[in-house]
């Protein structure tokens, strides 16, 4: 039986994991990351050990000039650490060094990194480790409303058009656009169609999908699985795609997985956005359309042709529904010009009457 691409995905992220602590973090954190296994996905325990990787790179280079590197830091080392050098590690990170690379964080990155930093001294405050818990005094970097970018009704006709015909597209992506395009439009009409996440599709299995009732199986964050429905226009896709598969079965080494990349087995992450980004280039050049923005394309639909925030954020998956009002109930350009005219500011000439 194959491995699910699930366990396949958390057993890299366990490796990488183990690597950082054995080679790149102090002794001490792996206390910590026993003690946060059951509560937390491998995927966050791995950005956790990024981001504290970072941490501490800029207290050996900055709060102790070089005298130690990461894996002497001591738990006594993270006792002297005070707010004022969280603050520095916060103004540090708009532009540091690391591996040789120039890096930049934004106030999103920086709030993320200052989590999982306030993360890790809560915990060995509570047990007693340290005396004093200076994480807690930092505020977090005031974050910015962003503009929600997603497609509009013709730029979502367009960019399955250009999936299907190829037009706009170089010399050099059309040598594979014969063999790739009835994968490519069935995998943005999945997208445009139900809102998956990029994961959430990489991970689909052939099994997943039944043709009976229009429904598929997804695998959310967390683990849990939900039941997704999808409309004519995505089974048909979804079946032209599954004819060819079963025409071609050369083309496949792995038999187990729905989305199948160039080299024969599972289509990668990196892969589906690379798509993505090729076919919204033709037709929404000015924006960066990712698969998450096919996501909010989905979602601000769905929201606008229901009026319910609830129905959005159960078929999105969404445990808090305030994310879901954030990102899809906002005012948008339609909504402000439908609201003209609704406050009156004369009578009408029947009133006066």
């Amino acid at each position: 039986m194959a491995v699910n691409y699930y366990t396949q995905r958390n057993n890299k992220n366990l490796e990488t994991i183990d690597r950082l602590l054995n080679d790149e973090l102090p002794d001490f954190c792996y206390d910590y990351f026993m003690a946060i296994d059951s509560q937390t996905s491998t995927l966050t325990r791995l950005n956790y050990a990024h981001d504290l990787k970072i941490f501490f790179h800029f207290l050996c280079e900055r709060k102790f000039r070089g005298s130690k590197n990461v894996k002497e830091l001591t738990l006594e080392d993270i006792d002297a650490v005070t707010s004022n050098d969280i603050e520095y590690f916060l103004s540090y990170l708009s532009h540091y060094k690391f591996g040789g690379k120039d890096h930049s964080c934004d106030e999103r990155a920086k709030a993320r990194k200052l989590s999982s930093v306030r993360a890790m001294f809560k915990y060995f405050f509570n047990k007693g480790f340290i005396s004093v818990d200076n994480s807690a005094k930092v505020k977090t970097p005031k974050l910015h409303d962003k503009p929600i970018i997603r497609l509009d009704g013709d730029e979502i006709f367009g960019i399955i058009d250009a999936a299907e015909s190829g037009a706009g597209l170089t010399n050099h992506q059309r040598a594979y656009h014969e063999k790739n395009k009835i994968r490519d439009g069935a995998i943005l009409m999945l997208f445009l169609g139900t809102g998956i996440r990029i994961s959430e599709l990489v991970g689909l299995n052939n099994e997943d999908i039944n043709f009976n009732d229009n429904s598929f199986i997804v695998t959310r964050k967390g683990g849990s699985k939900s039941i997704l429905y999808f409309d004519d226009d995505v089974a048909a896709a979804l079946k032209r795609y599954k004819d060819y598969k079963d025409s071609n079965p050369e083309n496949f080494k792995d038999t187990t997985a729905l989305f199948i990349s160039n080299n024969k087995n599972r289509i990668t992450v990196r892969a589906v956005e690379n798509l993505v980004k090729k076919y919204a280039k033709i037709v929404s050049p000015l924006k960066k359309i990712s698969p998450h923005k096919l996501r909010s394309t989905y979602g601000t639909q769905l929201y606008k042709a229901t009026g319910d925030i609830y129905i959005v954020a159960d078929v999105l998956g969404h445990k808090d529904v305030n994310t879901t009002r954030k990102h899809y109930a906002a005012i948008s350009e339609d909504v402000r010009k439908s609201v003209v005219g609704k406050v009156k500011l004369k009578r009408d000439e029947d009133d006066s009457n």
